[in-house]
């Protein structure tokens, strides 16, 4: 028979409360030993050890070359401490090139992060699963092919007598738009432009798809339920659930823009006239073309600054707009 005070504690006790006992409750209050904490760090030396030797340490090499006038061929290098920098602010080509890369970084935000997140949201909206999956296959293969295969393959594409693009437009009577495509000022970067999205698309649309795919099926047919079309449940719903990705995808997107090499390289080599230049071609210019690494050390500087500040102000924006689910 059980004791009266231990009856009125049990019927004072709150409905779906559960017991833990107190040793339970000491070991969740109770903080990790330190062999624990060191058993951890020890995990993490490998890791650390290969990304300060690859990434860490060849950067403070570069900062410290950015400082020097050094011939990589006969060897001699001489300290002129900002004079390198100096020259870089005074230097046209590299603001052209500056600019060439926000267009680049501007043009692909808008297809490779909205505009696949568009399309992603319609092949997802499909009812049939086999179409989601072909439709998905269809976009990725592009993605498949190396950025230097694709490029050569549009050099060949934008080529003013033979290529396939200016054949199309005269079979569809508006040969008089017919040019060459890389050999113009006015067209060549955005030839490029348009290559590298044709290339890159499909990786985002798989990307934003595996977001759209996470979402819980429950809370969009409750959306449709309550009478709300597939634009506004993608707007209320799977816009703000998949935030996460989309400030991800914002952060490589632009770091990528800022960073992009093989395309321009294979397709004009900056040209002509340096209008499709490129931070990274014009830094390749100043290290392999003027035997100057320390210029070129110089720009890289500049673009690690660049993506890393543009970086950073996209993930703090993100996490302000976290969405909790």
């Amino acid at each position: 028979m059980q004791a009266p005070e231990a009856t009125r504690e049990r019927e004072a006790r709150p409905l779906g409360r559960v017991d833990v006992p107190a040793s339970v409750r000491a070991s969740r209050r109770r903080p990790p030993s330190s062999r624990t904490s060191v058993s951890g760090l020890l995990w993490l030396v490998p890791a650390l050890a290969i990304l300060a030797l690859f990434v860490y340490w060849p950067l403070l090499q570069n900062t410290a070359f950015s400082f020097l006038k050094w011939n990589i061929y006969s060897g001699q290098q001489t300290f002129v401490g900002l004079d390198n920098y100096v020259a870089l602010a005074q230097d046209p080509v590299f603001w052209k090139a500056l600019g060439n890369n926000a267009w680049y970084a501007g043009i692909s935000v808008v297809f490779q992060v909205f505009g696949a997140l568009i399309l992603a949201a319609i092949v997802e909206g499909l009812r049939s699963e086999r179409w989601r999956k072909v439709f998905r296959s269809i976009y990725f293969i592009p993605s498949a092919i190396s950025l230097t295969v694709a490029g050569l393959l549009f050099y060949f594409i934008y080529q003013p007598r033979t290529g396939l693009l200016n054949v199309f437009l005269d079979q569809i009577g508006l040969g008089r738009f017919d040019q060459a495509w890389l050999g113009h000022g006015g067209t060549a970067l955005f030839a490029v432009i348009a290559m590298s999205q044709w290339q890159g698309f499909g990786y985002s649309v798989l990307l934003f798809s595996v977001a759209l795919q996470r979402i819980p099926q429950e809370l969009l047919e409750a959306a449709q339920l309550d009478g709300l079309g597939p634009v506004r449940r993608f707007f209320t719903i799977s816009l703000p659930l998949v935030r996460e990705m989309t400030g991800l995808m914002m952060i490589l997107t632009v770091s990528g823009a800022f960073q992009v090499f093989n395309e321009v390289m294979v397709m004009t080599g900056g040209g002509p006239d340096n209008a499709s230049q490129v931070l990274t071609t014009w830094l390749y210019h100043a290290g392999f073309g003027t035997n100057d690494f320390g210029s070129a050390a110089t720009i890289g500087v500049a673009i690690f600054l660049i993506t890393l500040l543009l970086a950073a102000a996209q993930l703090g924006y993100s996490r302000r707009r976290r969405v909790e689910w």
